[in-house]
Parts: structure tokens; sequence; C-alpha cells
């Protein structure tokens, strides 16, 4: 050092202190904060806390996508195993309110159909459909999540998003929007991971008046929607067409590289029995009010394609832009043409074919964008044919369950589907729809009317009102409606050992020998227990089944090798398959009688009145 100067070298390790210093110190003040868990980790998935075999998804997983951590939403309870098993099936589910099955949650969401339907007609795979979606979120949740969800080994993702674009979380007209640069919102999405930067929000959100709380009273809806009017063809109804368009081709594009398959669907909503929510100037060229009158008009005279163009430019033209764009689906039906591992689920079509003269209404949906349970069954139709068409599943299809069984047999009750107009009811008495609940309306006085009741505020949760509902229906004898708070809960809770039992009983006393066996197998596979082997051979010999009781026997007596009964018993199934190829062309009475005493000795009475 000369007249008080550094050297030119020491000046050089003078200035790296200084420019490494404080991001050291910042390093250190994260390291610190994480030691002693401050914050929150956001990654997706969390190990179950009930089960750490399982991962779940989690509680604060939302949190960076929403300015204000109060307007955040939670996800579903859908654990999955973290050891895939050989026989499993994967699939992930993403998207907004809809995919997560609003307002029915539950059975009620379409994945959940889906779900039922691909373990009925495989009954050889073990299907785990994981639902990662959220409420209010859009594209950009969407595309993180993706990202995330490929380290679990998906072998399907399942994507249907769109209508939040422009209100949901960091849309474009929305309190949590950000930014219209997609670098910029990423780079904030990325340092809300940092806990230092979660104590400098909360550190602020500390100083905030009481005055800027966020108001409870008012619906999500409203709470998530800053710019309400978005005209057609205007900047921000452009930006928001353009965020889904590189957001979900930058999902698409990472999913292809690492080849899991996508499977995209195009978007519904309501066109001929919503009105328009915000109208520019009566008879102007934006009016959205004045095509939906001319469209009412053009289908009570019965001139339905002229009357559905013009229902869809009134949707164009609304400028609260809660039903996406019809830029949107040609997006996705782009995307599917541009990507090889992206499958197109045309679920607009599906809508279609199933609506009166192909226009959208309440038929199939409840108000502007969620369809009712017949409108998720369409759904999950829709992805069904799609990942049938792909060639995707090697399993064996045993008998593969038809859509009109799928109806009749998903088990979606009458308190789903209570509980789904009540929240629609009283969703629509807020902004925007504004419609009052029906003056003098009272709830019935029945079991499923006072337990939906008791679900939509809050007074009980879904898994007491299914029970109550299976208690309930055991004392009526109503064993139909038993069956499906079983199956219900059992969809919810796939890990639960007890409910295929019932299941599988309920299913046999109900004449349903093959859905019984299904379950009984399903709780040997989660159980391996003597008890459940027994259920399996026992309900084919009560079925007078006895060739395909001999494995389960077999496998019974590996258990139990010491068991001499089970030794008796197999002898007497071996005679009763023997006396019954010898009686298949003629009636022969004394074989009969020595089947059924046989039978009847096995405890096997239902099968032995049919020789007595």
């Amino acid at each position: 050092m000369k007249n008080g100067k550094l050297s030119g070298k020491k000046l050089k390790w003078f200035r790296a202190v200084a420019f490494c210093l404080p991001l050291v110190i910042l390093v250190f003040a994260e390291l610190f904060l994480r030691l002693f868990n401050y914050g929150h980790n956001t990654s997706l998935f969390i190990r179950y806390p009930d089960n750490p075999d399982y991962w779940v998804i989690n509680k604060y997983a939302s949190e960076r996508y929403f300015t204000d951590t109060a307007n955040a939403t939670k996800g579903g309870i859908e654990p999955f195993k973290v050891v895939k098993a050989k026989n499993s099936f994967r699939i992930f589910v993403l998207g907004e309110s809809t995919t997560a099955g609003y307002p029915y949650l539950h059975n009620g969401s379409f994945h959940r159909w889906l779900q039922y339907r691909l373990m009925h007609t495989y009954p050889g795979l073990q299907f785990e459909v994981i639902n990662v979606s959220l409420t209010a979120v859009n594209s950009y949740t969407v595309l993180d999540f993706g990202k995330q969800v490929v380290k679990y080994q998906p072998d399907a993702v399942l994507v249907y998003t769109g209508h939040n674009e422009y209100y949901g979380a960091l849309g474009i007209g929305s309190t949590s929007h950000i930014a219209n640069n997609r670098l910029l919102v990423k780079t904030v999405l990325a340092l809300k991971e940092l806990r230092l930067v979660q104590l400098i929000n909360n550190t602020m959100s500390s100083f905030k008046p009481a005055s800027a709380d966020i108001d409870q009273r008012n619906n999500l809806m409203e709470r998530m929607a800053r710019q309400q009017e978005i005209g057609y063809q205007s900047d921000a109804y452009k930006a928001g067409i353009d965020q889904f368009k590189n957001n979900m081709d930058e999902l698409c594009n990472f999913m292809q590289q690492q080849k899991v398959p996508v499977f995209l669907s195009t978007l519904v909503s309501n066109q001929k029995d919503l009105k328009p929510f915000i109208s520019g100037p009566v008879k102007s060229a934006v009016s959205a009010d004045n095509q939906f009158a001319l469209a009412t008009a053009s289908y009570q005279k019965g001139n339905y394609a002229v009357a559905k163009q013009q229902y869809i430019k009134a949707k164009e033209l609304d400028q609260l832009r809660f039903r996406a764009p019809e830029a949107m689906n040609r997006a996705i039906i782009g995307l599917a043409k541009k990507y090889s591992n992206v499958h197109l689920v045309n679920a607009l079509e599906v809508f279609e074919q199933h609506s009166p003269h192909g226009i959208l209404g309440s038929e199939t949906l409840l108000e502007h964008v969620h369809p009712n349970l017949y409108g998720y069954a369409l759904l999950s139709e829709a992805f069904y044919q799609s990942i049938r068409e792909s060639n995707l599943i090697k399993a064996y299809a045993e008998k593969e369950m038809s859509f009109a069984n799928l109806i009749d047999k998903m088990p979606v009750t009458k308190v789903d589907s209570l509980y789904g107009a009540y929240t629609i009811m009283m969703l629509q008495a807020g902004w925007p729809f504004n419609k009052p609940i029906p003056a003098g309306f009272k709830r019935g006085i029945s079991m499923e009317e006072q337990l939906a009741g008791a679900l939509s505020v809050n007074r009980i949760s879904w898994l007491d009102a299914m029970n109550q509902l299976f208690k309930y229906s055991m004392q009526a004898n109503d064993k139909k409606t038993a069956l499906k708070a079983v199956e219900a809960v059992m969809l919810e809770k796939p890990q639960n050992t007890t409910y295929p039992v019932f299941a599988g009983r309920l299913s046999f006393e109900l004449g349903d020998t093959a859905s019984a066996v299904y379950y009984f197998k399903k709780a040997y596979e989660l159980a391996p227990s003597f008890t459940n082997i027994q259920n399996i051979y026992l309900v084919y010999l009560k079925s007078d089944l006895p060739a395909n009781a001999i494995p389960y026997i077999d496998m019974a007596l590996k258990q139990n090798p010491a068991y001499a009964g089970l030794s008796n018993m197999r002898a007497m199934v071996l005679d009763i398959i023997r006396l019954k190829k010898a009686t298949a062309q003629t009636v022969d009475k004394v074989a009969y009688g020595r089947i059924a005493a046989n039978y009847h000795a096995i405890g096997a009475d239902e099968a032995a009145l049919k020789y007595n």
C-alpha cells in the first residue's frame, strides 16, 4: 500500500469480498431460518404424516401463487405409495376447480369416476389417480405442478385447465397479478420458496392496516377479480391467451422431453343457460347482451346452428372473463398436434353430443363452467376413451365397464348431489350471479337432506356424512345405498383394509358376485390374511363356482398346512366339481343331493339351494 491506496491485487480481493459478503450473509440467514423451521416447505408433496410410506399433497404448496396467502386454496388428501408397486398404474391430474370436482369434490370429481371405471375394467392393476388440482389457480400453477409430478413415476398426466387465466392466481386481471412478463413471474415464484423471502413477506404483512384485511364475506371469485372488465380483443384479453399458450406449450414440451404421456382436454362452459355477466353498450357491436338475446330468439325459432354461434359470440363478448375464450380450445387442439406424446381429450365434443342440438347448457353444467354430476361423468368418459384409444394400458380388460353401467354403479350418493346443489345455491346468491335463494326455501327432513345441509355449512365432515349414511341405510335395509356409501369412502381411503370387506359382503348380498370377488381380492392385496383368503374362496363357493375357489383354498393351505378342515373342504370341492361335470348334460337327483350336502357341509348354503 502506497499513499493509503490498495495495490491492484488487493483491490480485486477487496471488491470480491465486498461482493460476496452480502451473499454469504443471505445464505447463512436462509440456512438459519431453515434450521429453526421458520416458514413453509412449498414442495408439491410431503411424506404423509399418518403413514410415511405414502406421499401426499403439501397444504402449503399453493401459497407461492397467491399474493395474499389468505386466498390460497388447498388440495385434497390423496396419498400414494413412496415405493411404486409393480402392478400399479399411476396417473396425476392437473387443473383448476372443475378438475378438482367443485362443488361436489370427493367422488363427484371426474378423476374418481375415471378411477372407478378403470379399476373395475382392469382389476389386475392397482390404479393410483392423484388429483393435485386447486381452486382459483391457472396455467402457472399447472405448469409448476406438472414439472414436479414427473419425479414421482407417472404413467400418465391428465390436464384440464384454461378458465382461470384471467382471475386465477397470477391471472391477468386477478388480485394476485404480478406482471405479464413470464420470466419475472417465474423468478418471483422461485424466490418465494426461500424462507428469507417468506420472512420479509410476513413482516410486511404485519404492518398492513386492519382495513386492508380480506373481507371473508365476499366469495373467492369476487376477492380474486381485480380487473372486472376485459374487453374482447383488448390487450389484457390477448395477454391472457398468450399466457395460457406459452405456459401450456412449455408444459407439453417438458413432458415430451421426459417421455410422459399427457392427456390434454378441451374446455366446456355454459352457452345457453347463462346470461353474460358484464356486457358492452346495448345494441353496439360489442354488446354481449344483444348477442345473447339474438341467440335465444334463434333457438326458440329452431335455428339451432345459428343460435349456437350467437351464444358462443355472446360468451366471447362477456367482459367478465370467467369462461375461457374459444382461442384456448384452439390452442389445446394445436398442442395435441404439435407434440406426439400429447393426446387430445375432446371433452367439448363429448358434451355437445350429449346436449340438445349440440348447445351446452343446464343439462350438463351447474352455472358458468362447473359440470353437474352427469357432466363430470361425461368428462370422465372423454378422458377414458382417449386413454383407451392410446393403448397405454397393457393389462387385460376382463369386462369393460360401459358408460351406462358407470352411471348406475358409481358411488356418488344423494348426499353428494344435494350438497352440490346447496353449495351452488349459496355461491349464486353472491357476486357475480346475484341470484337470491328462493323465498321460503327449506331443507327437507330426509336423512340425506339433513346430512347434505350439515355438510354444506361445515358442521360435519364428508367422511362423517358417509358413515352416518351407511349406518342409516343398513338400519333401513337399503343395502344398495349402504354399498354406495362404503364404496365412496373406499375411493377416498384406498389404503384402508376394512372398507373392501364391507363392499364385498354387500355386493354379494345384492347378487353381484363379480364385484364381491373384486373387493375381497382388494382386501387380500391390502392385508394378505387367512380371513381374507377365506372370503375369496367362500364367495366363489356360495356362487356355485367351485373351480374358481380351488386356487384360493390352496393358498389358504399354504398358510395353514396343519389345518385339517381345509384339506377336507378341498376334497369336497373337488367332488362337487366332478359331480357337476357328470351331470352337465343329464339331471341326476342322487348326484344333486350329494352336491347339496357337500355345499352345506362347507358352509355354502346359498349354492346348495340350487341342488336341493
